[in-house]
């Protein structure tokens, strides 16, 4: 293995690199939002450049976090090509450390990001993407999922059987709903009823539906004043259904995932980032890899611009991989643990192996 001394000198590069990039980024997707934010407001006399400030620094740290791999990517590139430059690793070499022992710090170094980014900067962000978003509602009078006027759709059980809601419009973190449709099934999945009210209103144990029509399958319709839905469903299980899962804090998400499933709600996209959050380590391992096996070769050898380019492209690969993925995991196609692990693994893999062929031929 490597000596104690060098590891700590690798990783220590290694992270000052790609803090360095991270760094950058986060400044310059800062600026940019926040000279979007003044756009916006500019109708809004309250709202003060400082004030609009720090509503950028809320938001910011969510939209950053999803750009970590490619600082990995693109700080393990660079560190590897500065020790390269500098003729560091080939001293390295001639001492008889492999490129193998050489990575397993930048290795661990990411993998520990990983880690860290999952458990603490993760719930982190997205508090403060959720504090973001209520005071963006605030201010500029909108209000995203929860209460926007878009059509939603709510699926329950109940003691009564099952039960689907549709609302043109709702408020409150969808609690109180305009212009309701429900459709009403038994225990065994037969429709019972349907019901359309002017106005739907969650109190506890029950849907509260004001001017209602009710039209059954055995009867003739009829209007009803009020009419009672029963729901197993809380006003916080409503709300949280309307929070995207990139929202959620890390240590939130199986609560909330096991919930939401029982509850009758659809979960795929909560087990997709709980799983996709327990990949990254794997993810962020995969990415210096790729860098590694872009960037060890030596300046004399010459092409180093198109290994660099060739780096990049491959980073970007991998990324649209795991989005696309994910999209197909989203949409139930694959299972949200093949869709948050395989780009990963396989990433991983391809590194290892192209890492392989120039080393060992």
């Amino acid at each position: 293995m490597v000596g104690a001394t060098l590891s700590k000198y690798l990783s220590l590069r290694f992270l000052k690199t790609i803090g360095a990039v991270f760094g950058g980024i986060f400044a310059l997707i800062y600026l940019i939002d926040f000279v979007e934010l003044l756009r916006r407001s500019s109708d809004v006399p309250s709202a003060s450049a400082g004030f609009i400030a720090l509503l950028s620094l809320l938001r910011v740290p969510a939209v950053s976090e999803q750009i970590l791999p490619f600082a990995v990517l693109f700080g393990a590139m660079a560190a590897f090509l500065n020790l390269t430059r500098k003729l560091e690793l080939v001293v390295a070499r001639a001492a008889g450390v492999s490129v193998w022992q050489f990575l397993v710090p930048p290795l661990v170094v990411a993998a520990l990001i990983g880690i860290l980014s999952v458990t603490v900067y993760n719930p982190m962000s997205a508090l403060m993407k959720q504090r973001a978003d209520r005071i963006e509602t605030s201010l500029f009078g909108r209000t995203g999922r929860a209460d926007s006027d878009t059509s939603m759709w709510i699926r329950q059980r109940s003691v009564d059987g099952q039960s689907i809601l549709r609302a043109e419009k709702s408020s409150d973190a969808g609690t109180n709903l305009g212009a309701v449709s429900a459709f009403i099934y038994d225990a065994d999945g037969r429709f019972i009823e349907r019901v359309d009210a002017a106005r739907g209103k969650m109190m506890p144990g029950v849907w509260k539906l004001t001017n209602a029509r009710v039209t059954s399958v055995q009867e003739e319709p009829q209007s009803v004043d009020t009419y009672y839905l029963a729901t197993n469903l809380t006003p916080e299980q409503v709300t949280q259904s309307f929070v995207s899962p990139d929202s959620v804090p890390f240590w939130n998400l199986p609560e909330l995932r096991d919930r939401t499933a029982s509850a009758g709600l659809d979960a795929t996209g909560y087990r997709l980032r709980y799983q996709s959050l327990l990949a990254r380590p794997l993810l962020l391992v995969a990415m210096v890899l790729i860098a590694a096996s872009f960037s060890l070769r030596f300046f004399r050898f010459g092409g180093i611009a198109s290994m660099v380019s060739g780096g990049v492209v491959a980073g970007f690969v991998l990324y649209v991989a795991t989005k696309l993925v994910a999209d197909l995991g989203s949409a139930g196609v694959l299972s949200a643990p093949v869709a948050a692990w395989s780009p990963a693994f396989v990433g991983s893999m391809l590194g290892a192996l192209a890492l392989l062929y120039q080393e060992d031929g």
